[in-house]
This record gives C-alpha cells, structure tokens and sequence, in this order.
C-alpha cells in the first residue's frame, strides 16, 4: 500500500500567501490509503512512471467527500484571491516563481498530459521535463518558447476569412492548451475579443448545435429537476467562485436560442479570465434549458437541446430555485453568479428575488448600466457641466435601458443630493409603442413605470427628440437602423456635441453606425456602440469611436467581490466601478474623442474597477477577508491569473 495525502502542489507547505491579508487553517485530515501501480512508459507495470491508478471505491469515497469539502484541505492554506482556495493548478501571478506537479486523478504523464488542457504546454516542454514525464518521441525535438506560440497561433488565426472559423479555431485551442489560449487572447485583446465575444458569440450562438464538440459548461434541463445538487457535484472542479448562467431566452439582440445560448457563459468567463484575472478553474458556465419557443430550433436537427415550449410560471420558479439553492449550498455564501440573456420579465424577478440572499450580479441591467454610465462621466470632459445638466432620452426600455437610466439617476442623486425621484425626471425612454408618459402607466411592465413622466404621448422617435431635446441619445433596443438620418441631425440641431451611445448587439443590430453617427452629425458627435466599428475619416478628420463593451466592467468588478470576500452587490459598487473606469481615461483618448480607454490595457484597468469595488464592500461592511489589505490595487494584481507556463518538477 502507497499513502497518497490530498495536498497542495506547489510545494510542502501549500500555496504562497504573496497575495493574501490573512491566513486561516483548514482542518487537518488523516491520509487516504489508496492502492495503486507504477506503469512503465509500454504500459506494463514497473517503476518508471507515476500514473496512479486509484481503486474505484477509493474514487468514489474521495469524490464524495470533496463534493462537501474542498478537494484539497488537509494543509494550512493561506487565502488568496478565489477566496481561501489553494492554487492547484499555479494560476496566480503571486505563485509565477513555485514549481508545480501536474497532477489531476494522478500525476499526468506522457500522453495523457499533452491531452490535459492545465498543464499541457505543447512543443514548450524544456528537454528536462519531456524525459521527466515520459513525452519523448511524442513531441518534435524542437523546443519552443511561449511567445513563438503564440506568434504561430495569431498567423493561423489570421489565416480564417470566417470570424466563425476563428472562433473554432479559439474555442479548440482552450480545449487543447488553456495557458496559450489565455495568452493569446491577454496580449492580443483587441484583435480577438470581437472573436471570442460579441459579435461573433452571437453566431456562434446560432449555430451551436451544428459546431458542438465537446461540453464547456454544465446543462441543467428540466428533467434534472430534483437532481440539480447532483448535476453540479459532476463538474470536476469543486472549487468555484463564479457562474455565469443563461437560460437562452434573449440572446444578446438575436432573441430565444435556447440551450445553444450556452456561447455566452463560456464567452464571458474567457473574459473574466484574461480581463479581469479569475482562475480559469474557478469559473463555472450554465445554462438552464427549459425549452424554446424559436421553431426553427426546434425543428433543426442538429439542435442540442429540450425540443419543447418553454416552460413559465411556477415549473419554471421552481427549476430555479433548487439551482440558486443547489450553488449555495453546493459552493458557499460568496460564489458570485451572473445571471446572463434572461428575458425582461424573469431577469428582473430574479434580480430582485436573490438579491437579498445570493451574491448576484445581471450584467444585461447593471454591468451595462455601469460602463455606459462611466462613458457619461469621462465625456463631460468633453462637453462640460455635470450629469445633472443633461437630459437622457432612450430608445429601448428593456433591461439594458432601465438599469443604465436607474444608475444615472442614483450617480445625479449622489451628485447633486436631489432625491431620485427628482433626478430620474430628467431621463424618458421611449419603448415600441412610443415615448413612456403617465397616461400609458396603468399598462406598463412595473419596471417601466419609475420613467413614466407628464407629457403628451409621442410615437416617432424622432419626434420624441425635437419634443424632449435630449444632449444624450441611447440606443438599447435591439433594432438596427433606428438611429435615422433624420434623428441624428435633429440631434446635431440641438447640440454643439450630441452625445449618441449606439448600444445594441450585435453589429446588425445597432441603432447606427459610427460612419452613420459621424457623417449625420457633420463630425460633431460624441460616439460609442456596443460592438465594434473601425475609425472614421470625414472632412480630413479620423474618429475613432468607442465601444461601450461591459467587459469593462464585469470582469475588475467580479475580481473586486471575490478578492474582498463580498457577500452582496450594492448599488454604490457599481457606481465606483463606473467612476474608476472613467478615471482610466487619458487626455490621449479625449483628443481622439474617446470617452473609454483601450482593452490594450484592460487588466490595469480591471485591477483599478477591483480595488475601488473590494473597498466600497469594505466601507459598506459586506467584506469578509479580513484585514483589509493596505494596496488594494497591488493586491489585486498579484492576485490575477497568469498565463505564463510553470516548471514542472
């Protein structure tokens, strides 16, 4: 019989606290006696190779024991950013320096470590290793470094006229080598996040019956009713921090896709990762199925979920329910779940519903809220005044429109200490059937109703601007085009610098172009959208206009809640995660008429969103990793994900 103790990797005494306040102790567990055999690099017994081969009840009894516990708990752990949980895989850039063994049931070895998407490293495996880990003649001779990799990666990439052919291409590399993925897309943001996300998610989405490989996530359909504790205790990392859920029903602007919405979770939490530094481990993608009620889906062959209507009402509650239920009890108190595409009328319900009892977060209503709300602040540098001397007029009054107007409203409330009723007269949304006015409140959805204020009703947009003449215009409603000619220069009439934010996604849906918002407005306007567009040349001028992407915002906020250990998302987060984000905007970007900085330095600028967020939880008295640390800024970057490959011992 071999002892074998579920320990840490990185070295005898359990992860580095580089990047830890505090450190706590787990209790100690006696060693799990487990039989096991040496194979040889043919596959017969012997004493040259480590591949362990644990006997099946042993398995069974281990995995059922770190359903309830963490996988590894019988060292003294030092915390770190994913919130007391050891660093097994050496992710954290505080561990870059400590070798690591690549373990997963049992020390990876030769052909099964280049089919580990942790630990393999490709032709960068030194000489030392490939004869350590039995990889000889399964690798070429040549040894290659990190960036040659990447650099052969990005040329083949390039190589794809398709973005859909790249995003293959991206989503195989993940699969294959998680670092050089992760690599790839940190230090070619810019290139490759309208790959990895919107817009090309969005088809992704669309056909993702037809492209499904293999599983990037857990599915919880509705015949695992009962059974969602169970569902979850499959994933093999028992250690996660954050959720990013879908239930398929309003993806980005392209509507019910169902369980092929599942792009979205996997999408964001690339992001998380590469933006905003959360261990790829900790990162869990869901998607809730409770049918379609797209009938092309349901009647394409290739389609890869429930083939039924949509569940509603209390079947739907239910199922939900035992999710939120299953997470907390399955992950604890301070897991941070993004619910992710729900329709209007569920996202709201849930958002209010969980609130009070989960870590929650909608990046649909409040992460999009908060970087279109930092974009205002930065462009009063540009335009001058105060928020307060703006007035806000919306097109689209769905989840994106309401949560940004609610948040500008609290940030004038906060500003000029008005009451926010009174502040949130100075923002109209105008929704499908014209300008939001109280004559229309006994039918309005209740989220509506706050923005329901005494005019006479309007049915044209356009109509609405000369009435109402707003210096903002937004766009959320998931239509193309609706920005008109028309529009835009009644908006120019009006205003020396019209500020138009053209939001909606993908790049078919948006209100307008920037060639359009640029040319309308005889060069004259302020412009972001929500997908990207290449600059612009008018009247020997170039504009290059900005992307109002939420991943500005969700990736440091996620990593400012789990680094402080917060339980709850308050309101004042988000406002200091918009205030940080404008505060990372240069005098450079302003000259370019840029009111957001560049993704080239999107994880600066993710650690700064973390610091002011982690202590605002601090101030707020909703952080529990305790002391506060004394640089929150330097603590969140040490704490952030590297992609740099380890030393294998």
């Amino acid at each position: 019989m071999l002892s074998l103790n579920r320990t840490s990797f990185l070295n005898k005494t359990g992860i580095s606290g580089s990047c830890s306040p505090s450190i706590s102790r787990v209790q100690r567990r006696g060693p799990v006696s487990v039989r096991v055999v040496a194979l040889g690099s043919n596959g017969r017994a012997g004493e040259g190779n480590a591949a362990v081969l644990v006997e099946k009840n042993k398995l069974k009894e281990m995995r059922e024991e770190s359903s309830s516990s963490p996988l590894i708990d019988d060292v003294d752990s030092k915390p770190t950013v994913a919130g007391g949980v050891q660093d097994v895989y050496g992710e954290d850039s505080a561990t870059e320096d400590q070798f690591v063994t690549p373990w997963s049931v049992s020390v990876a070895s030769g052909y099964s470590l280049l089919r580990d998407p942790h630990h393999n490293k490709g032709l960068a495996f030194t000489i030392k290793e490939r004869d350590a880990h039995y990889l000889r003649g399964l690798l070429p001779p040549t040894v290659a470094s990190h960036e040659l990799q990447v650099k052969k990666m990005m040329d083949n990439i390039r190589q794809y006229q398709v973005p859909l052919q790249r995003y293959m291409a991206m989503m195989d590399l993940q699969e294959r080598n998680q670092r050089l993925f992760y690599k790839l897309l940190i230090d070619n943001v810019e290139e490759l996040l309208p790959i990895v996300y919107t817009p090309t998610v969005g088809e992704a989405c669309q056909k993702y019956g037809s492209i499904f490989m293999r599983p990037q996530g857990l599915f919880i359909s509705l015949k695992e009713k009962g059974k969602i504790l169970e569902i979850l205790r499959n994933w093999p990392e028992k250690n996660i921090q954050v959720i990013v859920v879908t239930d398929g029903e309003r993806i980005l602007g392209l509507g019910d896709l169902g369980c092929q919405g599942m792009g979205i979770p996997v999408g964001k939490l690339s992001l998380y990762t590469a933006l905003g530094g959360i261990r790829p481990s900790a990162c869990l993608p869901i998607t809730i199925d409770v049918g379609t009620n797209n009938e092309e889906l349901l009647n394409d062959e290739f389609y890869i979920g429930l083939r039924q209507r949509r569940a509603t009402g209390q079947e739907y509650a239910e199922l939900i329910h035992e999710f939120m239920t299953a997470v907390k009890q399955n992950y604890g108190e301070k897991v941070l779940i993004q619910f992710e595409d729900f329709a209007n009328h569920n996202a709201f319900d849930l958002l209010a519903r969980y609130g009070s009892t989960h870590l929650v977060f909608n990046d649909d209503i409040q992460g999009t809220a908060s970087v279109v709300l930092a974009g205002l602040v930065a462009a009063q540098k540009l335009v001058g005044g105060t928020l307060a001397d703006h007035r806000f007029l919306f097109l689209g009054a769905g989840e994106a429109g309401t949560g940004i107007a609610e948040l500008i409203a609290l940030e004038m409330s906060k500003q000029t200490k008005a009451p926010l009723e009174e502040t949130r007269k100075k923002i109209w949304l105008v929704d499908s059937k014209g300008l939001i006015v109280n004559s229309r409140k006994e039918s309005l959805q209740q989220f509506k109703k706050p923005w329901a204020h005494d005019h006479e009703p309007i049915k044209e947009l356009v109509d609405a601007v000369k009435a109402i003449r707003p210096t903002v215009l937004i766009g959320t409603s998931g239509v193309g085009r609706t920005f008109t000619k028309e529009v835009i220069e009644a908006m120019a009439s009006i205003n020396e610098k019209p500020i138009i934010l053209s939001l909606s996604n993908p790049t078919s849906q948006s209100e307008c172009t920037a060639e359009e918002a640029y040319t309308w407005s005889q060069g004259r306007a302020i412009f972001a959208s929500g997908s990207p567009f290449a600059p612009v040349e008018y009247d020997g001028r170039v504009f290059v206009p900005g992307q109002a992407n939420n991943a500005y915002i969700f990736p440091g906020l996620g990593l400012g809640l789990i680094m402080s250990g917060t339980i709850r998302v308050h309101d004042d987060m988000l406002l200091a995660a918009s205030e940080a984000l404008a505060g990372q905007v240069s005098q450079e970007n302003y000259d370019k008429g840029l009111i957001f900085p560049p993704f080239t330095n999107i994880r600066k600028i993710s650690a700064h969103i973390a610091a002011k967020v982690a202590a605002k939880a601090y101030e707020l008295g909703l952080a529990t990793r305790l002391p506060e640390p004394k640089d929150l800024v330097q603590y969140a970057e040490s704490c952030m994900y590297s992609p740099a490959y380890r030393n294998y011992r």
